[in-house]
């Protein structure tokens, strides 16, 4: 038998060679699987919310295989309501092979995770924190779907000027209450430049009252803010204050006008309601909200009413709809740049033009900075123990309530 290695044979070898060393390579370009490490507050603090939004999460992979028939799997992590956790936990889930991070709900949380995030070169979509300067750190891997806390108090603050005309009120006062963290001192900042340009607004602020989100009592608080007559209150809360908040206020027997917050989580969360009952009534919240009359809102509404039997998405409205939307940004983006590679998802990600949404507002997309534009906002009011939208009127399910009932009896 012939031992001659011809030219031939030396070329078919080569070939051979080469197709066996690129063929990883070629395996993991037609992959059409992505590791996304999801980062939620399941326990601590903001418990509650951060489980509402693992909901969004957890009914994404499905909905979006359909839509853009890719798999998401998903790596969860909880960051406790702790900032140090969460970069820790950021840190393992690239360590463990995630190629893209998305959460974090919290704001000290989304600018730690944002560091480590540049820091690795890993792209990071937020689906929920409006600190400003999270997107203004010149970062180049971090994408934020959610309106900056100015945005949110603008559109929020606009909102009690219609809420003020639709019922014809005029309050001279109102005695701002607010979380000391991150996302309360973004807002604080955001109301101090705002409300003195706003001239349609007939109201002063006559004193602010900061306090911890984790405080287990506001008695001293409360009192502070009953003793400024103020006529109505405005509030930036989260969820546990909020309810502690609020049965405060019912001890101390003081029934403002109302309680209103310009854009912040809490009053329409499920929670509040089981825990306050019938107390819960007439809060009102100017946050973004879903559309629910988009196409998309009533594909995610059926796939959470089959994997939450009992529960409503109008409960999880804001935290079920921004993360999935978050995830859809990834499930898109992966699609378009048909690999796992940073840089390629994040241009992808950067190149992001969605018009199926579901939440309101215009197109998903980034400017220079990976912040997203143009997200609206709707007058959520707590009626018949369901968060309902009141303005703008175009969107409207009921008629809004201000004064509340018992303030006319006070």
């Amino acid at each position: 038998m012939s031992t001659t290695f011809t030219r031939r044979r030396f070329n078919a070898a080569v070939a051979l060679s080469t197709a066996t060393t690129l063929a990883p390579a070629l395996v993991r370009a037609q992959d059409k699987r992505i590791k996304v490490g999801v980062l939620l507050p399941r326990s601590g603090v903001q418990g509650f919310i951060g489980q509402s939004c693992q909901k969004g999460a957890d009914l994404a992979p499905a909905v979006l295989k359909q839509m853009y028939g890719v798999d998401l799997e998903l790596m969860n992590a909880d960051t406790e309501t702790n900032v140090d956790t969460a970069r820790t936990r950021a840190e393992r889930l690239i360590q463990e092979g995630a190629h893209v991070l998305v959460g974090p709900f919290d704001s000290g949380a989304a600018s730690a995770i944002a560091q480590v995030a540049e820091s690795r070169g890993v792209p990071f979509v937020i689906n929920i924190a409006a600190a400003p300067q999270i997107t203004e750190q010149g970062y180049k891997f971090v994408f934020r779907n959610f309106p900056t806390a100015p945005e949110l108090v603008r559109n929020g603050l606009a909102l009690i000027g219609d809420l003020f005309r639709a019922t014809g009120t005029v309050p001279r006062t109102a005695v701002y209450m607010h979380v000391n963290d991150t996302f309360g001192q973004a807002n604080t900042k955001a109301i101090q430049a705002i409300l003195p340009k706003l001239d349609f607004l007939p109201f002063k602020i006559v004193e602010t009252i900061s306090y911890d989100p984790a405080a287990k009592d506001l008695t001293v608080e409360v009192g502070k803010a009953k003793a400024t007559g103020a006529d109505f209150l405005l509030l930036v809360s989260r969820l546990n204050d909020a309810i502690i908040l609020r049965r405060e206020m019912v001890k101390q027997r003081w029934v403002p006008m109302g309680i209103i917050s310009p854009g912040s989580p809490g009053m329409y969360e499920n929670q509040f309601y089981k825990a306050l009952g019938r107390l819960s009534a007439y809060c009102i919240s100017n946050v973004p909200w879903y559309d629910p009359k988009a196409p998309l809102t009533k594909t995610v509404e059926a796939a959470f009413k089959k994997q939450n039997p009992g529960d409503e998405l109008m409960f999880h409205a804001l935290n079920v709809g921004y993360t999935f939307e978050a995830l859809m940004v990834v499930a898109d983006a992966f699609k378009r740049a048909g690999s796992t590679d940073a840089k390629a998802l994040t241009e992808a990600i950067r190149a992001t033009d969605i018009k199926n949404r579901m939440m309101l507002g215009g197109p998903i997309k980034f400017d220079a900075k990976g912040q997203v534009q143009g997200n609206a906002s709707a007058c959520i009011q707590n009626l018949n123990l369901k968060p309902t939208v009141v303005l703008p009127a175009a969107a409207a399910q009921a008629k809004p309530v201000f004064p509340v009932p018992e303030y006319k009896r006070a």
